[in-house]
């Protein structure tokens, strides 16, 4: 079996054409969606991404409010902002990248960016709500949330599914169990503490790897006709490329590729859903304004 490869970036470009149009939409009603960008410090990874989703701002017709403050500021001086930014209507959105200098709390900081702005899905009572049955979280982390529509959009049935999510981590892991939960999959979470991970994986229907190791999963942990997400983004050492280095995800890509029905590449599968997700939280943030 050679598994079908699922196109991130095609499903993305739908998504960013499904949000240009409501931004759109809001524009003509006077309401233009938009979205703060917090970055403290200078990490080069970092600043690629804010950069990134300051470019998606542009293109799906969002106003990007972007906010740099050095390494070395004083929690106090991120809350302040942070507090500007809950009070100030132009922005729906507030988006802290991280991670964060070691020196501030992440926490603490997260919680202070209010529910309804909270586009990134980390507050802690948006993940909570996630686990509740009879609750709606207003905005879901968007990597998971991108895994959600991934698979949705690509026609794989969740519903029943006995799905394994490798990774337990408040960013991906364990916000995908629940949003898989949430569409009546039969959820097993792996992690460090797993004792025979390759045994259970051999008895899923759907992988979510998203434990940052390359080349984790190997063709012989995945049985046939399995569906594998791979969120893993990892550099290797490689003489061959100019960087130096190559992106490999959780899963060696040929041997699994060979059993599965359907998985994603590294780079072109989760990466670019991130971002679309995010724009439309942003979008939703402004329709929930305008109500």
């Amino acid at each position: 079996m050679t598994a079908t490869i699922i196109d991130g970036k095609a499903v993305a470009r739908a998504i960013h054409e499904e949000v240009r149009r409501e931004a759109e939409e809001l524009r003509a009603r006077g309401c233009t969606p938009g979205l703060a960008v917090v970055l403290v410090g200078s990490d080069p990874a970092s600043v690629s991404y804010v950069t990134a989703k300051q470019r998606a701002c542009e293109e799906d017709r969002i106003e990007s409010f972007g906010h740099s403050l050095p390494g070395d500021s004083t929690q106090d001086r991120v809350l302040g902002l942070l507090a500007e930014l809950r009070a100030d209507d132009r922005v729906d959105g507030i988006l802290v990248q991280l991670p964060l200098p070691r020196h501030l709390d992440e926490k603490v900081i997260l919680d202070a960016v209010p529910v309804q702005k909270d586009v990134d899905g980390f507050h802690a009572e948006n993940l909570g709500k996630l686990g509740l049955r009879d609750a709606e979280a207003r905005f879901a982390p968007c990597t998971p949330a991108g895994v959600i529509e991934l698979l949705k959009r690509t026609d794989v049935a969740i519903d029943g599914a006995h799905t394994v999510v490798l990774g337990r981590s408040k960013i991906v892991g364990l916000p995908a169990a629940l949003l898989l939960l949430r569409e009546n999959a039969t959820v097993t979470i792996c992690h460090s503490r797993t004792r025979d991970i390759a045994e259970h994986l051999r008895r899923a229907d759907i992988i979510v790897a998203a434990i940052g190791k390359p080349d984790f999963v190997t063709g012989d942990m995945v049985r046939e006709g399995a569906v594998v997400i791979d969120v893993g983004v990892n550099r290797v050492d490689d003489s061959s490329k100019k960087s130096g280095f190559r992106l490999v995800g959780d899963c060696h890509f040929d041997s699994v590729a060979a059993k599965a029905r359907a998985i994603t590449p590294v780079p072109g599968g989760v990466g670019p859903m991130t971002i679309a997700m995010l724009m439309k939280n942003t979008v939703r943030a402004a329709r929930a304004r305008l109500a």
